[in-house]
């Protein structure tokens, strides 16, 4: 658990570089909202780590083992990456800013696929809730990090300054894959390249056929896709409203991701006790409902407290939704294809993160915050429609089918 942790760190740090903090950034700098909210793209290599996640079930480096090799790999490409955003500006190029969080994206996509697996890997089933909460309490962390910090420093020091300071964190990851537990591995590695990329997805669909497949993939996609709109326009907007970088940081960064850590881990010990599918019922539910508080906070106007509280109401409800949601996806991978089955379902989730966002600048300009906060509650609810195909209240997950792969 304490590996976890500190992984966990390690994953959630270059998200941030390259979504909300880089909004920021551009946000003071004088960046149309429509570019902003189009930068959602450079996070394309989220959604398609599949493509590429093969490599990592089949190769195995000359270290440290098949997961922990290709983790310490992507770490020191990070720190890299993420100290070149020192030499970016985007008052002079947007496409060199674009080019080198795209860059950041790659690198953060590749080692999710290297930790997802050594998670899923090293996880019993009864310790899949309790380890989902403490990954992704890791992962808040690092994102209380650069949400928060970065904010602050950087209404005293340059965004250049502040990129490079942040690059040298990703040190934690390094260390923390020397020194994690190697997985205990009951199975084989795919003997071939070509085994590695079809094997995978024949095994999902045999175990849980054809119609709760489909409907698990869109599932994927839509379970947080309201989540996903406030979020990929909440710093856009509180700026907007009138609230400083320093506030921000403190609220939104600080408070709020302190509200997700204390949610996750409410989630991942009720999760323990009703199972993983009525998680998914209640904690989607209050996931949506928790949107409301940003459509009141922008009919209220410039209000510290409303700010507070929508911050504070959200962050927890995500955090419940992400602990259910990470376990579920966990439940669903066969240990031989771990990397690759996961790349895939999280990747599906990148979708609704990165790719259908994208336009939620241009929505927000042309109907106004209120009614953009009215629609991303209706954007959850088709997600939760499908809870009854694959998830019915009182079922249990499908085991994997191991004997037959």
């Amino acid at each position: 658990m304490a590996a976890l942790l500190l992984l966990g760190f390690a994953s959630g740090l270059p998200l941030f570089l390259t979504s909300r903090t880089l909004q920021a950034w551009m946000t003071v700098e004088g960046v149309k909202l429509s570019t902003i909210g189009l930068f959602s793209l450079v996070g394309l290599p989220y959604s398609l780590k599949f493509i590429w996640s093969p490599l990592l079930d089949r190769y195995m480096p000359p270290f440290l083992g098949r997961r922990r090799g290709w983790l310490v790999i992507t770490q020191v490409g990070l720190v890299v990456a993420i100290a070149l955003m020192a030499t970016q500006n985007p008052k002079q190029s947007l496409q060199l800013l674009a080019l080198n969080a795209l860059l950041i994206a790659f690198l953060s996509a590749s080692q999710d696929i290297a930790f997802d697996a050594y998670r899923t890997d090293v996880l019993k089933p009864p310790e899949m809730g309790a380890g989902a909460a403490v990954t992704v309490l890791g992962y808040r962390i690092a994102l209380l990090l650069t949400g928060s910090l970065a904010l602050i420093l950087a209404d005293r020091m340059p965004w250049q300054l502040v990129y490079l300071l942040l690059s040298l964190f990703m040190g934690i990851g390094i260390v923390a894959a020397f020194w994690a537990p190697e997985p205990d591995l009951r199975t084989q590695p795919p003997a071939s390249l070509a085994e590695a990329v079809t094997l995978p997805f024949i095994e999902f669909f045999h175990r849980l056929g054809r119609l709760r497949a489909i409907a698990v993939l869109g599932f994927i996609v839509l379970y947080k896709l309201g989540d996903s709109l406030v979020n990929n326009m909440a710093t856009p907007f509180l700026l907007k409203t009138g609230f400083t970088q320093t506030d921000i940081g403190a609220i939104q960064g600080g408070m709020g991701l302190l509200a997700t850590i204390v949610g996750t881990l409410a989630g991942g010990a009720i999760l323990s006790k009703i199972g993983i599918y009525r998680s998914l019922w209640i904690f989607g539910g209050l996931q949506a409902i928790s949107n409301l508080s940003y459509l009141i906070l922008s009919q209220l106007g410039k209000s510290y407290p409303a700010m507070v509280v929508a911050i504070n109401i959200e962050n927890f409800c995500g955090g419940l939704g992400t602990a259910a949601f990470v376990a579920f996806l966990m439940s669903l991978c066969n240990q031989r294809f771990s990397a690759t089955q996961f790349a895939l379902l999280s990747s599906l989730m990148a979708v609704s993160r990165d790719i259908l966002v994208a336009p939620a600048g241009r929505l927000a300009e042309i109907i106004g915050w209120p009614w953009f906060f009215a629609i991303t509650i209706l954007a959850a609810v088709p997600g939760l429609m499908l809870l009854p195909v694959f998830a019915p209240w009182n079922g249990a997950p499908p085991t994997t089918t191991e004997e037959i792969f």
